[in-house]
């Protein structure tokens, strides 16, 4: 059986800085790795939906892999989320991942098309058999390609497809998560909470841990809600994710995904701006954002 005991925790979708001409950002890369893994994370997500994955040249997302890998030094684990809507294009991306020796891969399902039971578990089968060895996470997120993966797509993956090992659920609804992992705990399926502000209730249903974008920022507060969980301090991780929610509520008054950079900013991490055609928050915005930090104390 394929090893899946390091696939917990607090897993970040890392953020992609880039110069003002949209170049990778190799310096500001660095720093921002550096900084989450002294933050407490239990792994790195490369190419998350806040990495700014649909925008990205292939090249471009090798030669970010390149430097998450060498900056990283093996202290955390390393996902590559692959986010293409053809299947070979997916497959060679699986297989450089796999090459250049990152601990996992996660899968979105295809935007923008509204594939059959069938096509879609043959899509994320497909890739998952050009990389045997590699465990692949299926990421759903029906809120940004417009349908959810299926409970039945899901247990066929994780019964047939022995590299299919787990997913990050990013649907915001907890009967679905639960559903997931009932479904299939035969099978050791683990299940990753893919909203910030449901990461206490997914431990409390038997989440493995939760990728979480505002760990860019505030690793140290996101992590203490899985470290306090996981150390039987339930009333503690329940306080954390109440003084988390409110600072990740406010970013849903921006664009997807701007206020994550916007926050970062703020709180002088030197991110930088996203990419185009997407823009920093309205100065009224921003506002809100520095606001929300003041009243959680992080800003004075």
């Amino acid at each position: 059986m394929m090893d899946t005991t390091f696939f917990k925790g607090i897993i970040v979708p890392i953020l992609t800085p880039v110069t003002n001409d949209e170049k990778i950002d190799e310096p500001r890369l660095r720093n921002q790795i550096d900084f989450v893994i002294a933050g407490g994370v239990s792994g790195i997500l490369l190419f998350g939906s806040n990495g700014e994955f649909y925008v990205m040249e292939e090249d471009e997302i090798l030669k970010t892999l390149r430097i998450t890998i060498d900056q990283t030094a093996m202290r955390v684990p390393i996902y590559l989320g692959i986010g293409e809507i053809r299947t070979s294009k997916c497959i060679r991306l699986a297989q450089r991942a796999r090459e250049a020796g990152v601990a996992g891969i996660s899968i979105l399902q295809p935007m923008f098309l509204k594939p059959s039971h069938e096509e879609l578990c043959a899509y994320f089968t497909a890739i998952a058999e050009s990389v045997p060895d590699l465990p692949v996470l299926l990421y759903n997120n029906p809120g940004r390609t417009g349908y959810g993966i299926s409970q039945e797509c899901v247990e066929y993956l994780a019964h047939n497809q022995s590299n299919i090992v787990g997913m990050k659920d990013s649907s915001g609804n907890l009967t679905e998560t639960i559903e997931f992992i009932r479904r299939n705990r035969d099978v050791n399926f683990k299940v990753m909470c893919g909203k910030d502000t449901l990461i206490y209730a997914g431990l409390s249903v038997g989440c493995v841990g939760a990728v979480c974008c505002t760990a860019n920022f505030l690793p140290e507060l996101v992590c203490s809600i899985y470290d306090k969980f996981e150390n039987g301090d339930s009333k503690c991780a329940l306080e954390k994710q109440w003084e988390l929610n409110p600072i990740r509520l406010q970013m849903d008054k921006s664009s997807f995904p701007v206020a994550t950079k916007d926050y970062a900013n703020l709180l002088g991490l030197d991110i930088g701006n996203p990419i185009l055609p997407c823009l920093p928050s309205t100065q009224d915005q921003l506002e809100g954002l520095r606001s929300q930090l003041v009243q959680s104390g992080y800003l004075k």
